[in-house]
């Protein structure tokens, strides 16, 4: 059998989607599954054993009419059997039609409903994960949706290891924050509060092109403070295994850091947490903002719930 996905979005939502292909994988261990992806979240797949191949398209930018030809000439040479397909668009719907491939599986009440051969309802009050997992009901596929979980390749392992070592952290546990949106000076007040009640604890910051000027500020104000900025998933994957304690916002991490089973408080905007995090789940807790700002998140507030264990 071979097996089409097509999952929008960024390296968080492909992680997401992770359940549904291991369980496709277990009901059809000898079948091909791809996956067509955005460029963006390629990376995702650096820590995914369930897929065969990749396909990039990018469902976000106005395709040209040469891009939609050449999406459509590498799914029909490869002749799927099955389609299942998170983009709700009508015009994803018309490229599936004409692809030729017979069972096309998504969402109904959408722009592609027209064109599929099993609609499934679509749940947008559950977590996202299970939300994805539906689409098996296409196939007749009624077994529950497993956990997030993720395959890191030894080399990042290794490289985690030896980033320790570099950081000095090896072995004693530290906490690890990814900035993201939350403003600068909310960080200076929670890290300085860790840092006069745990003076001890070392604070790993996760750092990348988007963060350098907040980070700067940071290791400025609060000297002790460490840096890290993997390259790849697999190498952030196995950096947030390590952590005792993770603080991030929504996104990649957040759901590597749920993959891994990293303690982990979660930042959230607009977002309601039963979306994007397991239920019930001991490791990974929500705050949420009142006002669907994430900017608005009183630091105390995430200092409470740090030292509530």
């Amino acid at each position: 059998m071979q097996i089409l996905a097509l999952v929008p979005g960024g390296i968080g939502d492909q992680i997401l989607f992770f359940p549904t292909l291991e369980n496709l994988r277990q009901t059809y261990p000898q079948a091909k599954i791809d996956v067509a992806v955005e460029p963006r979240a390629i990376g995702a797949y650096r820590v995914c054993k369930f897929v065969n191949g990749l396909i990039q398209f990018d469902y976000l930018n106005l395709n040209s009419l040469a891009d939609w030809s050449n999406f459509l000439g590498q799914i029909r040479d490869r002749e799927y059997d099955v389609v299942l397909t998170l983009e709700r668009s009508w015009a994803v719907g018309i490229l599936l039609w004409l692809s030729g491939i017979p069972n096309r599986i998504g969402y109904a009440n959408s722009g592609v409903s027209p064109f599929l051969t099993a609609k499934i309802p679509w749940n947008a009050n559950q977590y996202i994960a299970h939300t994805d997992h539906d689409l098996l009901q296409g196939l007749q596929i009624q077994t529950p949706c497993p956990p997030l979980s993720i395959n890191v390749p030894s080399r990042d392992l290794a490289w985690a290891e030896s980033e320790q070592q570099r950081l000095g952290v090896q072995g004693s546990g530290y906490v690890l924050i990814q900035t993201g949106d939350y403003p600068t000076a909310s960080w200076q007040v929670i890290l300085q509060d860790l840092q006069q009640r745990q003076p001890a604890l070392p604070i790993v910051l996760l750092q990348t092109a988007a963060t350098d000027e907040g980070i700067s500020t940071l290791t400025a104000a609060s000297p002790g403070l460490k840096v890290s900025m993997p390259t790849d998933t697999g190498k952030l994957a196995a950096l947030i295994a390590g952590a005792s304690l993770m603080l991030c916002p929504e996104g990649a991490a957040l759901q590597l850091a749920i993959s891994v089973q990293t303690y982990t408080l979660a930042l959230l905007g607009a977002t309601y947490p039963a979306l994007v995090l397991p239920t019930p789940s001991e490791k990974c807790i929500g705050i949420q903002s009142t006002t669907g700002q994430i900017a608005d998140i009183p630091p105390q507030i995430i200092l409470e719930r740090v030292w509530a264990g």
